[in-house]
Formats: structure tokens, C-alpha cells, sequence
């Protein structure tokens, strides 16, 4: 915002250069802004929880007992070793498991290298239907082959 004013009349005075002073402007900007600054109110990052009272309830550190479902080739299941004869057999002693949640054993589903998929996916499916809920696949390491 200048303005640059040209010779006049070939006499020897000197250029006269018209600028603006900006200086005022910006410390009148630099008070507006601290002005600004001062006058924001604080913001305070607050959640508001309803948190519950008394003491919590006593815990229990001994692990859950663990129940293990071998499924074998040719679909036979055995329970803990024993040998399950039929799927209603089965589906009973998982019902009996699957009563109290908070007690509930793991169950650990081991199928065998050779077994096939319906098999092995026919307990899981029992398992999740009848409500157990701590339930798992163990011995992957035998097909990284």
C-alpha cells in the first residue's frame, strides 16, 4: 500500500517515497489479540460418571476348571478321554456345563490333523448353541505343515 511518486519537472530534489506505517497496525493487532486470549473462558475436559458405590466384589484367582473335546478322524468325540457315543450325549454334558456363566470351564476343542471340517465344526456349533461361551480351538501347531 504505497504509493511511489515519480520525478517532477527535472529539478534535483530527491524521489518522494509515500508508505504507509504499519507499525501502529500491528501492535493495535497484537493487543486485540492478547485482549482475545485473556478473555476465553478456561475449558475443562470433564466426563461426568455415575461410578458405583461400596466396595467390588470379592475375586476369584483360581483358573476355571478346563474341559477338552478331542474330535477325532472319523468323527468319534471323546470328552476329557472318555469316548461320547452320540451327539445327544454330547449336547447333554455341554448343557450341564453351560448352566452357570460365572463358574463355566473352558472348552477346549482339539480336533484331530485328519478330521474333517463338519466334525469338528458340528461341537463348535453345539457348544455355541447351548451357551457356553469360553470355548477354543487348541494344537494349531500340528497343521503348519
Amino acid at each position: 500500500m504505497g504509493m511511489n511518486v515519480g520525478q517532477g519537472g527535472g529539478s534535483g530534489d530527491p524521489d518522494v517515497v509515500v508508505d504507509i506505517n504499519t507499525t501502529p497496525l500491528i501492535d493495535v493487532m497484537l493487543v486485540l489479540l492478547i485482549m482475545l486470549i485473556i478473555t476465553i473462558p478456561v475449558q475443562t475436559h470433564a466426563v461426568k460418571l455415575d461410578m458405583p458405590n461400596g466396595a467390588p466384589p470379592p475375586t476369584n484367582n483360581e483358573p476355571p476348571p478346563v474341559v477338552e473335546i478331542a474330535v477325532d478322524f472319523d468323527g468319534t468325540v471323546t470328552w476329557n478321554g472318555q469316548v461320547v457315543p452320540d451327539r445327544q450325549t454330547l449336547e447333554w454334558r455341554l448343557k450341564t456345563e453351560a448352566v452357570d456363566p460365572a463358574v463355566q470351564p473352558e472348552v477346549h476343542v482339539r480336533p484331530n490333523k485328519l478330521a474333517t471340517y463338519k466334525f469338528v465344526a458340528a461341537v463348535m456349533a453345539s457348544a455355541q448353541r447351548l451357551g457356553v461361551t469360553k470355548i477354543g480351538i487348541i494344537g494349531n501347531e500340528q497343521f503348519a505343515d
